[in-house]
C-alpha cells in the first residue's frame, strides 16, 4: 500500500512568489492498484509523485509505503522499490551507452558496484528474452548505442528497465506524452501487461483522458492540490470521456480560462 498522510507542501516560502500547493493532502492506493491521474496544469500532479519518489520534501506529512514511514528516507533509497517512467524517453535510459549496457545497469540497481566488468555475459540470454516481449527488434541490435533509438524504442525500454528488478510501486509521469499515436498505444498496452503480470501498485499521470478511463482500476482528478474526483471499480468502468471533460471545462469556466 502507497500513503500520503496530510502533506503540506510550499514552494517558494517567505517570498512574494509563495505558494502553497498542499494544505493537509491525504492519497491511500491499495496494494496492487493501478490509479491514473488526470488534472490541470498546476494542479499538483507532478509535485505528488516527486514526493513519493523524494524528489522533493514535503514541509509537514507522512509518505508511507508498506506502512513504513519514509519521509525522510533518501531518494536512491526508495528506488529499491519504486520504478519510474517519465514523459521525456531520454530521462529512463543513458543515450551514450549500448543497449546491453543499459539493460546491465537496469538490472544491477540497488546493488553494490565493485570493480568488476559491469556486464554480466551470464544474463545476455535473459536480456535478449525480455526485450524480445517488446516486438522491436532490440534483442538482435544489443550493441547499438539507445541515442540511435527512436523516441518509442527508448520509451519501451525504460519502461522494461525500470521494472527488471523486483519493485513493488510503478510511478508513471505523462511516460505517452512525447510519442506518436501509434506508438503510445503499444506503449499502454505493454504497461498494462507488466502492471498485471507484476502485479505493481501503480500511479499513472496523464493528459490522454481515454487512457485514464481505459485504464487501470481508479481514475483520479485533481484541482488546486487536491482530489475533487475519486472513482474506483465499477464507477470507473462506467465513466466516459465526456464526463471527465466536462468537469474538465467546469472547472476552466470556474478560474476564468
Amino acid at each position: 500500500m502507497l500513503e500520503l498522510k496530510d502533506i503540506h507542501k510550499i514552494y517558494n516560502p517567505g517570498t512574494v512568489n509563495e505558494m502553497c500547493l498542499f494544505d493537509g493532502f491525504n492519497l491511500k492506493v491499495e496494494k496492487g492498484g493501478f490509479a491514473a491521474v488526470v488534472g490541470s496544469n498546476g494542479s499538483g500532479k507532478t509535485s505528488m509523485l516527486n514526493i513519493i519518489c523524494g524528489s522533493i520534501r514535503p514541509e509537514a506529512g507522512q509518505v508511507l509505503m508498506g506502512g513504513k514511514n519514509i519521509t525522510k528516507e533518501k531518494e536512491y533509497k526508495r528506488n529499491a522499490k519504486i520504478g519510474r517512467v517519465y514523459q521525456n524517453p531520454s530521462m529512463g535510459t543513458c543515450p551514450s551507452m549500448t543497449i546491453l549496457e543499459n539493460m546491465s545497469l537496469a538490472d544491477n540497481k540497488g546493488k553494490l558496484y565493485g570493480l568488476g566488468r559491469g556486464t554480466d555475459k551470464s544474463r545476455i540470454g535473459y536480456y535478449r528474452e525480455q526485450l524480445r516481449q517488446l516486438n522491436l527488434g532490440l534483442e538482435d541490435r544489443m550493441d547499438a548505442k539507445v541515442g540511435a533509438l527512436s523516441g518509442g524504442q527508448r520509451q519501451a525500454m525504460a519502461l522494461l528497465m525500470s521494472t527488471m528488478t523486483p519493485i513493488e510501486f510503478l510511478i508513471l509521469d505523462e511516460h505517452t506524452a512525447a510519442l506518436d499515436p501509434k506508438t503510445a498505444e503499444m506503449i499502454m498496452e505493454l504497461t498494462d501487461r507488466i502492471v498485471r503480470e507484476k502485479e505493481l501498485t501503480t500511479i499513472m499521470v496523464t493528459h490522454n483522458l481515454r487512457y485514464a478511463i481505459e485504464y487501470g482500476n481508479r481514475l483520479l482528478m485533481m484541482h488546486q492540490g487536491e482530489v475533487i474526483l475519486d472513482k474506483k471499480g465499477e464507477e470507473k468502468k462506467g465513466m466516459c470521456v465526456e464526463d471527465v471533460l466536462a468537469l474538465f471545462n467546469e472547472i476552466s469556466i470556474e478560474c476564468g480560462n
